[in-house]
């Protein structure tokens, strides 16, 4: 059994915060692998299911970021899962928007919710590292990850979200770097096939041709329309 922990703030105020996109990644996970309702209990909301032959337990610590390690260590001593088979998503300030590292074991690097659990059940938990990008300025921080993900960065998030879902079945089956490499492949084939897309329409437009790449009809030439109009004749 292996337990899979999302942090972030409960809340509807803070739902869409950069602060909760671990929440985000393990309810996308739910989601696509159709694990149970969500219970609460252990200072939080819980669920569980299988990813492979794996059995899954997947926790949101209720006791805000700061104190997320009294949840983790309740439910881990609870299903007595060890560290070494707990996986955190976290928010990454050290990692560009929409990258996705794997980590094992280590410190905290100031991340108040890591403070929290390494205090509760040690260090040598894993985590999943999801950047969110730096504001630049380090008073910025508090502000920073408690604002919403703009809608811009939705776009990022969304794919990284859904990509995380589809190959978390990795993680469960200890391959961690398959994980991160088919997250990043995923993310390549994404960005290409939006270039892709992009560079149609600036065809269709530069050419004059009568279709968008969405099958929108675009504005014909007067010459194009009159002999169209005299074939139908």
């Amino acid at each position: 059994m292996q337990l899979f922990v999302g942090l972030g703030n409960p809340g509807q105020q803070y739902k869409m915060n950069r602060h909760n996109i671990g929440f985000m990644a393990v309810d996308e996970i739910s989601n696509v692998s159709s694990f149970s309702p969500w219970r609460s209990k252990f200072q939080g909301q819980f669920c569980e299911g299988r990813l492979g032959s794996q059995k899954i337990v997947i926790l949101k610590p209720s006791t805000f970021m700061n104190l997320s390690g009294q949840s983790v260590g309740e439910i881990s001593r609870f299903y007595k899962i060890n560290s070494q088979n707990i996986v955190v998503f976290h928010d990454e300030l050290d990692l560009a928007p929409g990258k996705c590292r794997f980590k094992s074991g280590g410190g905290h690097a100031g991340h108040n919710g890591l403070k929290s659990i390494h205090s509760h059940i040690g260090e040598n938990y894993k985590r999943v590292r999801l950047g969110i990008g730096h504001p630049g300025q380090k008073d910025l921080v508090s502000k920073y990850v408690l604002q919403d993900f703009s809608k811009k960065e939705q776009e990022w998030l969304e794919m990284l979200l859904k990509r995380i879902a589809t190959e978390a079945i990795h993680l469960a089956s200890e391959s961690s770097e398959k994980f991160i490499n088919q997250i990043s492949l995923g993310s390549k084939n994404g960005n290409n096939k939006n270039k892709q897309t992009n560079k149609t329409k600036v065809a269709t437009i530069s050419g004059k041709t009568k279709v968008f790449s969405d099958g929108i009809e675009e504005q014909k030439s007067t010459l194009q329309k009159l002999m169209e109009k005299f074939s139908r004749k």
